[in-house]
């Protein structure tokens, strides 16, 4: 082993540790892996930035640019609820067009965008037919990752997959060449989840469900003692929160910066603030006890906020949103969209601190109270996801209709191979913005760029191992220890692998990491290396068995679920979807044939 691979793989070790514990985000460890690699000499600026200028990043920006302007302009939102309009209130109905309308979805936009747009209309069907969240939510989440493997285009680490290869020397990946694999995983996943799947959840929430009863959901939030108040005085007994309210007190915060365990003999005093824990319906009493006030009624700066055009909602932080990994204080929603934030909910965790500090994560349910233009605004610009249907605009028709036909006629171009896919979507995304679809403002603000700077720089990272002869390194110890087995169980440990990496950390940087080390083993073995690379592009999309797939994640909190939900239904789901791709993987692509 040489000193620059030994170097490598140190910095790689440390970057899964990052990637694994999420202490930064994704694309500020892919960031800080790129420049270490310069500076230590693993690669030249040139080869180190190479990957942002390569046709996998076009073709992604061109997808997130052509997928943006379907949201946009309403036809994402006409598609769903026409599936979902007829399909009644049968639970059994419901499961299943809910599963096939996202799957379908899905096969073509980003399944977090799939996931996050049918997330508020399956609430709303819930609550209509009387059914559990819980029942509907986890098979929705699995429902769009299911089709991953349907086309190239349904999830970016396809399109990184293929550049990998193609960076090997392989030709690039057809639009399709994925779908004799991709369709039958999908059938059975979707066959396992309405059969099996749904039955191994237990219904952890009441009938009502979430939109009519926010009551199912603990919130914390900061209640203020007037100066005026009866409490001041009073020690925190007598004062009777939990057993008159059913307030729960966590913490008081006395001058502004001193933070005080609860205890049954301490006296409130006047100008102390209460971090309390109870139900939204609990919490709204607040307003009708004298001397108290719930914080964002003290700061209100419309007061006009409480008239009709009012509502109280709640909002999920979604995958992506500028809010994740900020404080309520520096989003400002107040001074930026009139709306108030009341409570906040992160799965049943109590938040001891004031809730202007607390830095706020994907998953995190925000009650929240404003005006519906300021709500459908934080919605619109993907900040969250609203949990409940607001009036609104339905979509600009003749718009959408441009839209789906650009989308079309790119995937077709790009289909019958009369163009490179990178052209196709490039001229798509520009004829996109062109017919004014959506405006570059749209486009360029709703753009995941953390995915692009993340892809980018793990194509780095695959370069350098290239490079440095670590992949070749690797790859001839793989093949030394597995000298025996069979080339089928070879290509099995790749999955295994690939799905246990792809499960705390992202599915690019997974395959990123494994893919060039089975090119090369294949090599070594004199194996067809495009059976490892198949293999390997069905296993990184298998994020079923923890909640940290970003689709996962968005129904986490809405669905009640407790983290071992997730082990006990997507273990069976990853076993149907391995068994599936070892029967096919070698047929469609032998492992033989170089």
């Amino acid at each position: 082993m040489t000193f620059q691979i030994a170097l490598l793989l140190a910095l790689i070790a440390a970057a899964l540790v990052f990637f694994s514990f999420d202490w930064v985000p994704s694309d500020v460890v892919a960031l800080g892996l790129v420049l270490t690699l310069i500076m230590t000499g693993l690669l030249s600026p040139e080869d180190a930035f190479a990957g942002f200028g390569s046709d996998t990043v076009i073709m992604i920006l061109g997808l997130l640019i052509m997928t943006t302007a379907l949201i946009r302009t309403g036809v994402v939102d006409l598609a769903g609820r026409a599936i979902l309009r007829h399909a009644g209130t049968n639970p059994s109905t419901l499961l299943a067009v809910i599963m096939i309308g996202c799957a379908a979805l899905s096969a073509f936009i980003s399944n977090t965008a799939a996931a996050a747009f049918f997330l508020p209309i399956v609430l709303g069907v819930a609550t209509k037919a009387k059914m559990s969240p819980s029942c509907l939510l986890m098979p929705l989440a699995f429902a769009s990752i299911l089709t991953s493997s349907v086309t190239l285009i349904s999830t970016s680490t396809n399109l990184v997959v293929s550049g990998l290869i193609q960076r090997a020397g392989m030709p690039p990946m057809g639009i399709f060449e994925l779908t004799p694999v991709g369709v039958p995983v999908a059938i059975a996943g979707l066959l396992y989840m309405y059969f099996i799947g749904r039955h191994l959840v237990q219904d952890r929430a009441e009938v009502p469900g979430l939109l009519e009863q926010f009551g199912l959901r603990s919130y914390i939030s900061e209640v203020v003692v007037m100066n005026d108040s009866p409490l001041v005085g009073k020690t925190i007994a007598e004062a009777g929160l939990g057993r008159d309210m059913d307030l729960a007190i966590v913490r008081v915060v006395r001058d502004r910066d001193r933070y005080l365990l609860p205890r049954s003999e301490m006296m409130l005093q006047a100008g102390d603030m209460l971090l309390v824990e109870g139900a939204q319906s609990d919490v709204l009493n607040v307003k009708d006890t004298a001397g108290l006030e719930i914080r964002a009624d003290l700061e209100l700066s419309d007061p006009d906020l409480r008239d009709e055009d009012a509502a109280l909602v709640e909002a999920l932080i979604v995958p992506g949103s500028r809010l994740a990994g900020r404080s309520l204080r520096d989003a400002a929603l107040r001074q930026r969209y009139g709306v108030q934030v009341l409570g906040l909910n992160r799965h049943g965790k109590n938040i001891l601190t004031k809730l202007s500090h607390v830095t706020l994560r994907a998953g995190d349910v925000l009650l929240i109270q404003g005006r519906t233009q300021g709500l459908q605004r934080l919605a619109g610009e993907g900040l969250v996801s609203i949990l409940q249907a607001i009036e609104g605009e339905t979509g600009k028709r003749p718009k959408a209709w441009r839209s789906v036909i650009i989308f079309v006629a790119a995937l077709t171009l790009a289909a019958t191979n009369l163009v490179p896919l990178a052209v196709a979507v490039l001229a798509g995304a520009f004829l996109t913005l062109a017919t004014r679809c959506i405006s570059p403002t749209e486009a360029y603000r709703d753009l995941d760029w953390r995915v692009v700077i993340l892809i980018a720089c793990m194509l780095a990272l695959a370069q350098a191992m290239m490079k440095t002869g670590a992949a070749q390194y690797l790859a001839e110890h793989v093949a030394a220890l597995t000298s025996g087995y069979s080339p089928l169980l070879i290509v099995a440990g790749f999955f295994i692998l690939t799905v246990a990496l792809t499960q705390p950390m992202s599915n690019q940087a997974a395959a990123a990491v494994i893919v060039p080390i089975a090119i090369q083993t294949a090599l070594h073995l004199g194996l067809n290396p495009r059976t490892f690379v198949m293999a390997i592009a069905v296993a990184a999309s298998c994020s079923y068995i923890t909640p940290l797939e970003p689709a996962c994640l968005m129904v986490y909190g809405p669905g009640r679920y407790r983290f071992f939900d997730f082990v006990k239904v997507g273990l069976p789901l990853v076993v149907v979807v391995f068994v599936i791709a070892m029967i096919l993987v070698p047929r469609i692509w032998p492992l033989g044939a170089r």
